[in-house]
């Protein structure tokens, strides 16, 4: 069936790429399945910046299949990209790790008590498994698979024969040796230096080379298995290669046309790619779009390999919220399967897709998550009443579904907030969370613990692993007599007027008004008063009270939502704590 661009009601950005990428795959391929693509070097943990890699070519595609068409998503696994650095605090992996650098990264041990075969495999199958919970559909392309089986045979010798021209290409670009450089210039060449290395195999060399000329390609020594090797000479009739090693002092002479143990250097294996699988569309992150960068470069040498550069989005870094505890522990930045320890995957998609792929934004593991649950719940409802905006549904519906169906979502989302604060002071006692959860609305009790998964069990972890212990809540075991003999006649009273609305308010909705209304009818007003018929000071006072409470049931000023607390304490131990 022939392509034809369309658009949908929506206006959000991923409508406007799927019918620019519509428009120009039937450009360049009548009638043929559109290819979107993403690239990932498993160096290490897959972060949330490297997610945005793959979401974005995701939400389109995925707006393609909605459409009708076909699409193909590829996930190139640059996993035969060279092993750079030991990366810090990843568990199993010491100095020793130090002696494998310049070998491909399937040819690395993996970390000390993994299941995986090598240190590639190691770190995408955490990056699988968390694509798969978040209903990415993709093709996955093993780079080492690819060189090895010899499947790019003939575009390593097309490239070695227009070596000359990708030379001529690259030397607009390269960095001429300067004298005096400004300090300030070295710091902002350190500084790109290190996104690149950041972003994996763009931080490789060009293939420049010594006294025998330009080479595009790198060989992996046969003694030693590295790549710091250099090229010393090649024949293109006889395709005989001659390189040497300066790790190990090998050297030898091989025939390209049947030699697989080498490949292409990146400003040139990634444009050789995109016409290879005839790729439209691939973002690229702002590390790759400046001047001379791989994304700039490649749109020039696609041309040699008979191709075209993709439709090709700048996406933003992803900052993150609250990591200072888990930077300290494990060394590095987060990945997507931590952030799906604490989040469902709705939210997390939701985050990619509401921001346009030029707009950067933080993922959060403080404090923050509550609100943003809050904030996704709020959507939730607008979406199911029909009042919210277009963009925004566009977005939520993104973030629950897929052209292939809804993802599975929690049957009583109940307020992450609420579920936090239930599973810190019950501290894994499910029997004690369920009791707390059933009195939340007594009208429709919660039958059972699975009815508020998998967002309780994500609450749960959240408290467990990101919030420091001396945040944690921890509910007195006696009254404190001290304090509540030496308060005075208001306070005590405010106490009194809790302790005999106890019973009668014992639901979330009910301990709200209750706790809220103490300090407005001990002023002379109803305890529904709005605050626009209230002065300002019972706001005071309403604080006031609260710190009061906390301190009698928790020792502390603040704490959990007053009417959760409440709840999860129990009446009996409550009215024990305030002193009846």
């Amino acid at each position: 069936m022939p392509i034809v661009a369309q658009s949908t009601e929506t206006t959000d950005w991923v409508s406007r790429f799927a019918d620019e990428v519509i428009a120009e795959s039937e450009r360049r391929a009548p009638g043929k399945r559109v290819v979107v693509a993403s690239g990932l070097s498993p160096s290490g943990p897959i972060h949330l910046g490297n997610l945005r890699e793959v979401m974005t070519p995701h939400l389109v595609a995925d707006e393609i299949r909605r459409r009708g068409h076909e699409v193909r998503h590829l996930i190139s696994w640059d996993d035969y990209d060279r092993y750079r650095k030991v990366p810090n605090g990843v568990p199993g992996v010491d100095e020793t790790w130090a002696e494998h650098i310049g070998k491909p990264l399937t040819s690395v041990p993996a970390p000390k008590g993994s299941v995986h075969p090598n240190w590639a495999e190691h770190f995408k199958a955490a990056m699988t498994e968390a694509l798969g919970e978040l209903g990415v559909e993709f093709d996955g392309i093993s780079q080492t698979a690819q060189y090895t089986s010899g499947v790019y045979r003939e575009q390593i010798l097309h490239a070695m024969r227009h070596r000359g021209d990708i030379d001529a290409i690259l030397a607009q670009y390269r960095t001429k040796p300067k004298t005096g450089k400004k300090p300030q210039q070295k710091a902002v060449d350190a500084a790109e230096l290190e996104a690149e290395e950041g972003s994996g195999a763009a931080a490789e060399d060009d293939g420049s080379a010594g006294s025998a000329g330009y080479f595009p390609y790198k060989p992996y020594c046969g003694n030693c298995a590295k790549d710091l090797t250099t090229v010393t000479g090649y024949d293109d009739d006889s395709t005989e290669l001659t390189y040497a090693c300066t790790a190990c002092g090998f050297s030898e002479t091989v025939r390209l046309s049947e030699f697989n143990r080498g490949k292409l250097v990146w400003k040139v294996d990634w444009p050789m790619r995109w016409a290879y699988e005839g790729v439209v569309f691939e973002p690229s992150g702002v590390d790759h779009s400046s001047p001379g960068s791989s994304f700039q470069v490649g749109g020039q040498i696609v041309g040699i390999f008979g191709g075209e550069q993709p439709i090709g989005p700048m996406y933003a870094f992803v900052g993150i919220s609250g990591m200072a505890k888990m930077s300290s522990s494990k060394g590095g930045v987060p990945t997507p399967a931590d952030a799906l320890r604490i989040m469902e995957p709705q939210l997390l998609r939701w985050l990619y897709a509401r921001r346009r792929p030029n707009q950067s934004f933080k993922i959060a593991f403080d404090q923050e998550i509550q609100r943003l649950y809050d904030e996704w719940d709020r959507l939730d409802a607008k979406v199911a009443e029909g009042s919210a905006l277009p963009a925004d549904i566009a977005a939520h519906s993104r973030a629950v579904r897929t052209a292939a169906g809804d993802l599975p979502r929690t049957p009583r989302p109940l307020p992450y907030r609420t579920l936090a604060s239930v599973a810190d002071i019950t501290a894994g006692h499910a029997d004690q969370a369920l009791r707390i959860l059933s009195e939340l609305d007594p009208a429709d009790p919660l039958g059972s613990l699975d009815e508020a998964r998998p967002r309780y069990d994500k609450a749960e972890a959240w408290i467990n692993t990101h919030v420091p212990a001396d945040q944690r809540t921890i509910v007195r075991e006696q009254p404190d007599t001290e304090l509540l003999a030496s308060l005075d006649e208001a306070s005590a009273r405010s106490v009194r007027l809790l302790l005999d609305g106890l019973a009668d308010h014992w639901s979330l909705d009910g301990l709200s008004h209750l706790v809220y209304g103490v300090p407005k009818v001990q002023a002379g007003f109803p305890a529904d008063a709005t605050p626009k018929d209230l002065p300002p000071e019972i706001k005071t006072a309403q604080r006031t009270f609260f710190a009061l409470l906390y301190r009698l049931l928790v020792s502390r000023d603040t704490g959990p939502r007053l009417p959760t607390l409440l709840l999860a304490v129990g009446q009996e131990r409550v009215r024990a704590l305030l002193g009846e």
